[in-house]
């Protein structure tokens, strides 16, 4: 059996999701709306910067912490505020996004352009 490209799943993910444009989730984070949910791997952190703010969640980890039966689970993600994703550009995102509405969580989007686009436009970072 052939696999699927994952560019063809990101794609599938991203018609499934909501996505934001980094305006809007800005803005929602700001008004404690939503809680931005950094999903890169810390060497990326280390590497690009930070933006401020963000809660560093590994991808890896990522659905181990949102389950509040998980042994791992993280209070921060027992919460009413819109999960907002990102990582560098947007694609592991809407992976970590369609995985977590999958499971059940309802409050969960993805924000274009990814830290990328956030830098790039000139906002924060640290």
């Amino acid at each position: 059996m052939p696999i699927t490209p994952v560019k063809t799943l990101v794609e599938q993910a991203k018609a499934e999701i909501t996505t934001l444009g980094a305006d809007t989730a800005q803005q929602m984070a700001e008004q404690g709306a939503a809680l931005l949910v950094d999903i890169r791997d810390v060497r990326e952190l280390d590497r690009d910067g930070r933006i401020p703010g963000a809660f560093h969640a590994p991808r890896g980890m990522l659905e181990f912490w949102v389950d509040p039966e998980s042994p791992y689970h993280k209070p921060v993600f027992a919460t009413d505020q819109t999960l907002i994703l990102f990582c560098a550009a947007a694609s592991r995102s809407a992976l970590a996004a369609k995985t977590l509405q999958d499971i059940g969580v309802g409050n969960v989007a993805e924000m274009d352009g990814g830290f990328k686009g956030w830098k790039e436009d000139g906002r924060p970072v640290e």
